[in-house]
């Protein structure tokens, strides 16, 4: 996006403040003969400097660890809540499941949020589900979804992965007369709102509701989605959304694009990239995030089904035979992954709806922030 130009678009949105932090002015460094002198010291400045604090947190290195003094306060303390009388999303919001009856974080988040949804889970599994969530909010995959789903690569492999559930939803989406819908991973644990370089919880559906106002203003949009929370550092600056890219395990679709999910693996980078070369345009959300599980750190789903035992060479090996031309598979972070490059994508352009109305100044949902 040039310069500023998304300015010209986030208008009778949530504001969103957000800057580049300076770097530190002075850095000291504290070197350890052994694990023992480390502990001692860590546990003096803990009780003594932050207040009983967490001093660092368990991302870090084990032996390159890192501190802010003062820490900033914690943004878990607080919450967004709106005093909006009509919180009910305008799209129904679906969760695709499979072998997390034990724990399921999208679901638990929502019913927090009193957010409506539906989860689809196959059959087999379904009295399970029935123990975490209503059976009013449960649907049964049907069969013929996984027996006629389009794993693209051809071979004797029975697993679908997500992909036909999805397909479920945006039918079953289709039936009930709905333009848009959502469509969710299982193990995501929080939506966010990223402004004043914090990232507080919302619990409520008001992110949702912003979500599918800005859509709504254009005729070109296929897909939009949450950022990852970890992906969006509290010290730098990004613009409240992003064009043109792949959106992952939280998707907006517009009901009426002639697409369907595809592929057992990366299906939702091989969605976007589709409507992305048909010269529609994707928008992350980068002021609305997601806060999910990493790749493999989450029993159940498709880290049981496929990555716990085959790794993620086939998850990155599909997209570059779907997409040669703009995909590829690299090595990083010791594990491999694919790439893919969006530059071509640039061209797309958003292109506003005619009569739309809309105002210059700041709509905030009328959220405001909460102490937990």
């Amino acid at each position: 996006m040039k310069n500023e130009d998304w300015k010209k678009e986030w208008v009778d949105m949530p504001e969103c403040n957000n800057v580049k932090q300076p770097p530190a002015e002075i850095t000291a460094t504290f070197k350890f003969r052994n694990e023992k002198d480390y502990n001692e010291f860590k546990d003096k400045i803990k009780e003594h400097l932050y207040n009983n604090q967490k001093v660092f947190d368990g991302e870090q290195k084990k032996d390159k660890k890192q501190a802010w003094f003062p820490l900033r306060e914690k943004d878990s303390k607080y919450c967004y809540l709106s005093s909006l009388k009509n919180k009910e999303t305008k799209f129904p919001i679906y969760i695709i499941s499979k072998g997390r009856f034990k724990r399921n974080p999208t679901s638990t988040m929502l019913n927090k949020m009193n957010v409506p949804f539906k989860i689809i889970v196959e059959e087999q599994e379904y009295n399970e589900y029935c123990k975490i969530v209503d059976k009013k909010q449960i649907l049964i995959l049907p069969k013929k979804y996984k027996l006629e789903y389009d794993c693209f690569w051809k071979d004797k492999d029975p697993r679908t992965g997500p992909g036909a559930a999805r397909n479920y939803a945006w039918d079953h989406s289709l039936i009930n007369k709905n333009k848009w819908h959502w469509v969710m991973d299982d193990n995501i644990e929080s939506f966010e709102r990223f402004n004043d370089n914090k990232k507080i919880r919302c619990y409520d559906s008001s992110l949702f509701l912003a979500s599918e106002d800005f859509v709504l203003r254009y005729t070109n949009i296929a897909i939009a989605g949450f950022q990852y929370a970890n992906f969006m550092p509290y010290s730098d600056f990004r613009p409240p959304y992003k064009l043109n890219t792949r959106i992952y395990s939280c998707l907006l679709i517009r009901n009426d694009i002639p697409y369907r999910w595809r592929g057992r693996y990366n299906e939702d980078t091989d969605l976007s990239i589709r409507v992305l070369k048909d010269n529609w345009c994707t928008v992350q959300f980068n002021a609305f995030l997601q806060g999910k599980r990493a790749t493999q750190t989450n029993d159940g789903g498709c880290n049981d089904e496929f990555y716990k035992n085959e790794g993620t060479l086939n998850k990155s090996k599909i997209l570059s035979d779907m997409h040669p031309d703009i995909a590829k598979v690299v090595k990083r972070f010791n594990r491999w992954h694919h790439y893919v490059d969006y530059s071509s994508f640039k061209k797309n352009k958003l292109i506003k709806k005619k009569k739309i109305k809309i105002t210059n100044k700041i709509n905030n949902y009328k959220m405001t922030i909460k102490k937990v």
